[in-house]
């Protein structure tokens, strides 16, 4: 029986392989990020340098090579999809890839269909979003302060991506707010930021910097350690830890006073690789068992030579799985090392 998806590809109700994708340690993957390009309007200061240079075409996976990956992936057991960059909302065609994605949402195969974005279009795409069947975002925002705004970013604008952020509330899709902690930029500006996210009624999630592809700035002037930060806001706040997940790498705490659910995620001070369920698909059709490290099986190589073929698709599958390590690399050990993982974090997907 054959049905069709919001990008008119042909779907079959056949006898597929279901059986869950389960790496050496015991641990399902059960949640996928996808990069849909490696583009940004953006060049944040630890993400990626001023000057880049961005993947030609060719090479990026077609929208119908994407929902056709990552439906591969939620046969096998991914209840949690999340789309990044990059930027994804500057990809053409990104409401048509959600709307079609949104088909195992209305199926009960997928839990959840999320999407991270710096806000910059969030405010042209937010009501077809949630038409789509997305029910929740993660915005970028790393200082209400605009021209600090600007020096981060580099080519962002405030206004706008504040602007973004109401949308997506107005909208009815439920906003986490991300902000990277730097040490000598944000740092005393991170309770203002969860008092704008109590306001707003969007939970927060504080991040570590990543030592992630080159840049101009050494990361260890940028790098706070959030172990560093809990102790402070400890000080001023009553932190309550919640035994709370959302599929991701985060650890919650409540903060009493405000009344806002806090994240902190630290790969440097604390990793979240015991339990870690996830694997990144790159806008190349790269797949990245570990953002910390540099093992990747070539998924796009698979689907553009054996089409529709689901059992050499599988099959591939399962090899990568197999060879999912127990953790990441990531450390930041000295002034003027490299970083840890030499490609940047765009094109990985955030």
């Amino acid at each position: 029986m054959l049905g069709t998806t919001a990008l008119g590809i042909a779907t079959e109700s056949g006898r597929l392989t279901t059986r869950p994708l389960i790496d050496p340690f015991g641990r399902a993957i059960t949640y996928l990020r996808v990069s849909v390009t490696d583009r940004c309007d953006f060049r944040c200061v630890y993400c990626m340098a001023e000057d880049m240079t961005f993947l030609p075409k060719s090479e990026v996976l077609s929208l119908e090579e994407i929902d056709r990956l990552a439906s591969a992936f939620i046969r096998r057991g991914t209840r949690k999809l999340r789309l990044t960059g990059g930027e994804p909302l500057v990809r053409r065609g990104i409401d048509d890839l959600v709307k079609s994605l949104g088909r195992h949402l209305k199926s009960g195969a997928l839990e959840e269909l999320t999407l991270t974005s710096n806000g910059s279009q969030m405010a042209r795409h937010a009501e077809t979003l949630f038409a789509a069947g997305l029910r929740r975002v993660n915005i970028s925002l790393d200082t209400l302060d605009a021209a600090r705004f600007a020096r981060i970013t580099r080519w962002g604008r405030l206004p706008q991506v504040l602007d973004g952020i109401a949308a997506a509330a107005a909208a009815g899709l439920k906003v986490k707010l991300n902000t990277v902690a730097l040490a000598h930029e944000n740092a005393e500006e991170l309770v203002d930021i969860m008092q704008f996210a109590a306001r707003g009624g969007h939970d927060l999630t504080l991040i570590e910097t990543m030592p992630m592809g080159e840049i101009s700035e050494d990361r260890m002037d940028q790098y706070l350690p959030l172990s560093v930060v809990r102790r402070q806001l400890e000080q001023r706040f009553t932190l309550i830890d919640l035994p709370h997940r959302t599929g991701g790498p985060a650890r919650y705490v409540r903060v009493e006073e405000l009344g806002l659910q806090l994240g902190f995620i630290t790969p440097l001070t604390h990793n979240f690789c015991e339990s870690c369920n996830r694997v990144r698909l790159t806008a190349t059709g790269q797949l990245f068992m570990c953002l910390g490290q540099e093992d990747k099986a070539d998924l796009r190589a698979v689907v553009r030579q054996f089409g529709n073929d689901d059992k050499a698709l599988d099959a591939a599958l399962d090899e990568a799985i197999a060879r999912k390590p127990k953790g990441h690399d990531f450390m930041i050990e000295r002034r003027g090392a490299k970083p840890a993982v030499s490609r940047h974090m765009s094109m990985t997907g955030g």
